[in-house]
């Protein structure tokens, strides 16, 4: 990742938006900010390609700005594979949420032939690797999850469903995630779990937050 390939741009008066290109560098840039654990900064928050940075209380903007400036500085070239790589690497001392699935989706036929694989091959990829959670969108409690194993790389349906079950697990481009209430969605489905995503009377709500590590588990049949 070159230095150029970054771009500083401010966020009202407490954030600075960094710009990167890639889920990829989001998740190794969230790990480098983790690791600097400056009080320059009160949170981070990542997205697809954007990592907005927060102020702490007190502290303006540009100081942030160039704390950042100095981490871009600093920052080694690094080729995208090396990146995935450092992705999928579980963070030290993070625990690792476990979720049980059963490998039930309708979609779980199509996943073995877009992939090549039988669908027990799917099943054993999807479990055989530990994924982050890169970052949440879509619904409160979704978490997009990278670093699971690359043969699971799928296209996202051609026709959305206009209703998905709470629970459901799927897999669209690089990313695996569970739906955690009904809502239109067209990811590949390959099962379904009971988990919590989101509880509001957990805290924090989330059960998959950004920088955690996930593994899924074939539930007994």
């Amino acid at each position: 990742m070159s230095r150029d390939e970054v771009r500083l741009r401010p966020y009202g008066d407490t954030a600075v938006l960094v710009e990167l290109g890639s889920t990829d560098r989001v998740v190794a840039w969230s790990d480098a900010l983790r690791a600097l654990d400056s009080p320059l900064v009160a949170e981070s928050v990542p997205a697809a390609e954007t990592l907005l940075v927060l102020a702490a209380p007190g502290v303006a903007s540009v100081r942030v700005r160039d704390l950042l400036r100095d981490l871009v500085r600093e920052w080694p070239p690094a080729a995208d594979d090396d990146l995935r790589d450092a992705g999928a690497r579980p963070l030290d001392g993070q625990e690792e949420i476990e979720i049980v699935v059963r490998y039930d989706g309708p979609d779980l036929a199509d996943v073995a032939r877009l992939t090549g694989l039988s669908a027990e091959e799917v099943v054993r990829a999807h479990t055989g690797t530990p994924w982050r959670v890169a970052f949440g969108g879509f619904a409160p409690g979704f978490g997009y999850l990278v670093g699971g194993d690359p043969r699971l790389e799928v296209p996202r349906r051609d026709e959305a469903r206009t209703r998905v079950p709470a629970g459901a697990v799927g897999l669209a481009g690089t990313f695996s995630g569970v739906y955690p209430r009904e809502s239109p969605g067209g990811w590949q489905l390959i099962g379904t779990t009971d988990a919590v995503l989101w509880d509001l009377d957990r805290e924090p709500p989330a059960l998959l937050r950004a920088g955690a590590t996930v593994r899924f588990v074939e539930a007994e049949r």
